[in-house]
C-alpha cells in the first residue's frame, strides 16, 4: 500500500500498533485492528495490512500563544532571555497588532496544527488594553471559522501586577466572559500576590469562567506562587479547572520545600502543563555560560502524586521561543527527551492526548467504538522508530478521511515582516 494515500471509508486497518493505555490495557504498545467509517466503528468489509503503523488519536495542544505566533522575523528577541522576550514583544505588540495582523498570523498557525494532527488548541492572548478588545473578537472569528476541524479556546493573558478588582481589568475579565474565554494571569512573588489570586479567583467564580494562571517561570528558588495558588484554591473552594502552566522554579528548591508544594498542589487538584522547548529555550540562559538546568518542572513528581500533567506547544517562532511549528509529534519527541519520559509510566502518551482535553474540558480523544475517526498514522512499528524521525509522511484523518496535509509556505508571511 502506498502509505500516502488510504481508500475511502468504510475500511479495517489491520495490524495496527497503538498504546495499551488507549484500549485501557496494561503494557506498552499493543497489535490491533482498527474499522473506520465517519466513526470507529465495530468492523468493515474492505481490510488493509497496516505493517504494524502506529495509531494515535488527534493531539490537544493546550498551552499556545497564537496572538505571539511568527512574529520573530521582523521582532527577533536581541539576546535570548526571558527580559528580551518580554521587551520584544510588548514593543511589537504596540506597534503592530492589528487585527489584520493577528488574523493572519493566527491563521497560519492553526493550519499548521491541524496539518500536523491537532484537533483541539487553547491559546492565551494578550490582554492589556486596548489589545484585549481587538484580539478576542479576532479569536472569536478565528474559533467560528475552524469550528468542526480545530476547537478553539482563548485564556486572556495579563501581569499579577496589572490585575486589580477594579479598573481595567474588569472590563478586560468581561470581554473574556462575552467570549466564553478562561480567565488568565501570570504570577510573581509580589508581596501582595496570595490576595491578588484570591481576587482573581473570586472574579473568575462571579463570571462562571476557569482560571489558567503562568507560574513561577523562573530559576529562582524563592519564587513558589505554585503553592500560593493551591493554597487560594483550596481556602476559598474554588470549583472550576485550575489549570497551571511553566511551574520553573519548583524544580529549583530544596527537595522538602518542593515536594510540600506538589502535595499541595495536588490536594488543590491543580492540572499541570509543562512546555519543555520553551523552557528550555529560556531558562538559565546566561551569555557566554552553559546553561546548567532545563528549566522544566517536575512532572514525574507530580503524575506520582495523582496530579493531571499535560505538554504542549506554548510559543511559536516568536521572541518567546524561536522554533516550533504547532506539531504535537515534535512536543512529545522532545518532551521525551527532556523530561526522561521513557522507561517511565507506559502512559505518558496521555500527556498529549487525554490530560490535556481534561484539564480544558475538550472531548476526550478515544480509539473507542463510536469515537469519531479523527487519527494520526505513522510510519513507525515502535516509540524508537516514532521519535527517531520528524513523521513528515505521516497520515491524519478527519472523520476517517484523509486531509490535505500541505503545510502553508513561509512566504505567505513576508508582507506582515516588512519594517515600518
Amino acid at each position: 500500500m502506498d502509505f500516502k494515500t488510504l481508500p475511502r471509508v468504510p475500511v479495517r486497518l489491520e495490524n495496527v500498533t497503538v498504546p495499551a493505555c488507549l484500549l485501557g490495557l496494561p503494557g506498552d504498545l499493543v497489535r490491533t485492528s482498527l474499522a473506520l467509517d465517519g466513526a470507529i466503528v465495530a468492523d468493515a468489509s474492505t481490510v488493509i495490512d497496516m505493517g504494524g503503523a502506529m495509531v494515535l488519536p488527534c493531539f490537544t495542544d493546550m498551552h499556545t500563544h497564537l496572538d505571539k505566533g511568527h512574529i520573530s522575523p521582523r521582532s527577533p528577541n536581541p539576546d535570548g532571555t526571558f527580559d528580551g522576550a518580554l521587551r520584544t514583544v510588548g514593543a511589537d505588540r504596540a506597534a503592530r497588532w492589528t487585527a489584520q495582523d493577528v488574523a493572519a498570523r493566527m491563521e497560519f498557525s492553526l493550519r499548521c496544527a491541524y496539518a500536523h494532527g491537532t484537533r483541539a488548541v487553547r491559546t492565551h492572548l494578550d490582554a492589556i488594553a486596548p489589545q484585549d478588545a481587538i484580539s478576542f473578537p479576532v479569536f472569536a472569528a478565528k474559533r467560528e471559522e475552524w469550528a468542526g476541524r480545530i476547537d478553539l479556546q482563548a485564556v486572556c493573558l495579563v501581569g499579577a501586577e496589572d490585575f486589580s478588582t477594579h479598573g481595567a481589568f474588569l472590563r478586560t475579565a468581561d470581554i473574556v466572559a462575552d467570549h466564553g474565554g478562561v480567565l488568565g494571569m501570570v504570577t510573581y512573588p509580589l508581596p501582595d500576590i496570595s490576595s491578588r489570586i484570591r481576587d482573581f479567583l473570586q472574579m473568575a467564580a462571579a463570571r462562571g469562567l476557569s482560571a489558567d494562571f503562568h507560574v513561577d517561570e523562573t530559576q529562582d528558588p524563592g519564587s513558589n506562587t505554585l503553592r500560593a495558588i493551591a493554597e487560594a484554591v483550596i481556602d476559598t473552594g474554588f470549583a472550576a479547572p485550575v489549570v497551571v502552566g511553566h511551574c520553573c522554579s519548583v524544580s529549583r528548591m530544596p527537595e522538602a520545600g518542593a515536594m510540600e508544594t506538589l502535595d499541595m498542589a495536588a490536594r488543590a487538584g491543580l492540572n499541570v502543563v509543562s512546555l519543555p522547548m520553551c523552557n528550555l529555550y529560556l531558562q538559565d540562559r546566561q551569555a557566554g555560560r552553559t546553561p546548567r538546568s532545563r528549566g522544566i518542572t517536575l512532572v514525574h513528581e507530580m503524575k506520582a502524586r495523582g496530579i493531571n500533567v499535560s505538554f504542549a506547544s506554548d510559543n511559536t517562532r516568536d521572541p518567546f521561543y524561536a522554533y516550533g511549528d504547532m506539531d504535537m509529534l515534535e512536543v512529545m519527541r522532545e518532551a521525551t527527551r527532556i523530561a526522561h519520559l521513557d522507561h517511565s509510566d507506559a502512559d505518558w502518551v496521555q500527556a498529549f492526548l487525554g490530560n490535556p482535553s481534561r484539564a480544558c474540558g475538550f472531548a476526550a480523544p478515544s480509539l473507542a467504538v463510536g469515537a469519531p475517526a479523527d487519527l494520526v498514522i505513522f510510519r513507525a512499528r515502535n516509540w524508537s522508530e516514532l521519535f527517531a524521525r520528524p513523521q513528515s509522511d505521516r497520515i491524519v484523518l478527519r472523520g476517517g478521511l484523509a486531509i490535505d496535509r500541505t503545510l502553508p509556505d513561509y512566504s505567505e508571511l513576508d508582507p506582515l515582516m516588512e519594517p515600518q
